[in-house]
């Protein structure tokens, strides 16, 4: 087997998020709906970006989170995923390096922008999002370094990816080279409505064994398997042969495979500023601690601190480093 070189490969969209601070007449000569989000296509995006004055903009994306997560605690994560040759793309591909992700996916050379989500802020703290999809979609097999994939523990991917047929490709590829190595994959549900788009596929990637490794919120985990009843989705979980990586919220995690269930409070937190990007860094601190050979408890407790402390103020990535926190924290980092 190929030397361990990543804790952990996330592959997902790579979308840039813009931040701009507008007033209330921005929206209305705009005809925006104050706190919607829509997607827009290429003009509109092109047209908003050059509207919207002073920004600030952080890369973001789901896996991209997660990876960023894991860089924090000090592990080594790697990152799929695509950008194009523009500014915005020079600015997701020097965040992501810079936080210590190893990301160096080709870059889509015309046709398509690097995908963003414009996030405008009115006065009172509402957001109004844009989001345009742009470049990430072309993700595609060819974008999968098989060498990375030798190297990482674990191969994380979003649901998402199976919105474009040459994405789904990738991951199915990634997957293949993953497990001819001796490596793990796992999937995380992304949302309840991309679940509902894909339940019998993403059931037939557990089944298949494709996935052994599951990420879900209850609202997802209940969507795959149709049921209103949290303890029958669970049940259901544990029948299904892979490992489960369960968020609860305020209630915390639960790790359920076929040999064990263990539950985890969640961590206190003093004033929950912004949940945007609490199951992406859960997922952080779950895949370090799998990579670092934690009992699945410590993993799960890993993450739950890791989403803690990412609600705790604005944004989808960590302000300090996790690192020292999960230190203070009794964890072995």
């Amino acid at each position: 087997m190929t030397e361990t070189r990543f804790d952990a490969l996330c592959i997902g969209n790579a979308i840039c998020d813009v931040f701009a601070h507008v007033e209330e007449d921005f929206l209305l000569q705009e005809n925006l709906i104050k706190g919607s989000m829509r997607l827009i296509d290429t003009e509109e995006a092109v047209r908003l970006f050059e509207k919207m004055g002073q920004t600030v903009r952080v890369s973001g994306g789901s896996a991209g989170n997660t990876a960023a997560g894991i860089a924090s605690l000090g592990g080594t994560p790697a990152y799929f995923g695509k950008v194009a040759e523009d500014e915005l793309g020079d600015s997701y591909s020097h965040d992501m390096n810079g936080t210590g992700v190893y990301f160096n996916t080709p870059r889509l050379r015309e046709w398509k922008p690097t995908a963003r989500s414009m996030i405008l802020i009115t006065p009172d703290g509402e957001r109004t999002m844009n989001t345009y999809l742009g470049a990430c979609t072309e993700f595609g097999p060819s974008d999968v370094d098989e060498d990375v994939v030798a190297a990482s523990a674990v191969t994380y991917m979003e649901g998402y990816l199976w919105d474009p047929e040459e994405a789904k490709k990738a991951f199915l590829k990634a997957a293949e080279v993953a497990h001819l190595n001796g490596r793990k994959v796992a999937l995380t549900l992304s949302d309840s409505f991309c679940v509902d788009r894909y339940r019998s596929e993403f059931l037939s990637l557990i089944s298949d064994k494709v996935v052994d490794l599951l990420f879900a919120n209850e609202h997802e985990l209940k969507a795959l398997y149709q049921t209103g009843d949290i303890d029958t989705a669970i049940a259901a979980a544990k029948e299904s042969g892979a490992l489960t990586a369960l968020t609860l919220g305020s209630e915390g995690a639960m790790a359920i495979s076929p040999e064990e269930t263990v539950k985890v409070s969640a961590q206190n937190v003093e004033n929950v500023v912004d949940l945007t990007g609490a199951g992406d860094l859960f997922a952080s601190g779950f895949l370090f601690g799998l990579a670092r050979d934690y009992k699945l408890s410590d993993a799960a407790e890993l993450g739950c601190l890791c989403a803690a402390n990412v609600i705790s103020h604005v944004g989808a990535r960590p302000e300090r480093p996790l690192k020292n926190i999960a230190a203070q924290g009794g964890f072995d980092v």
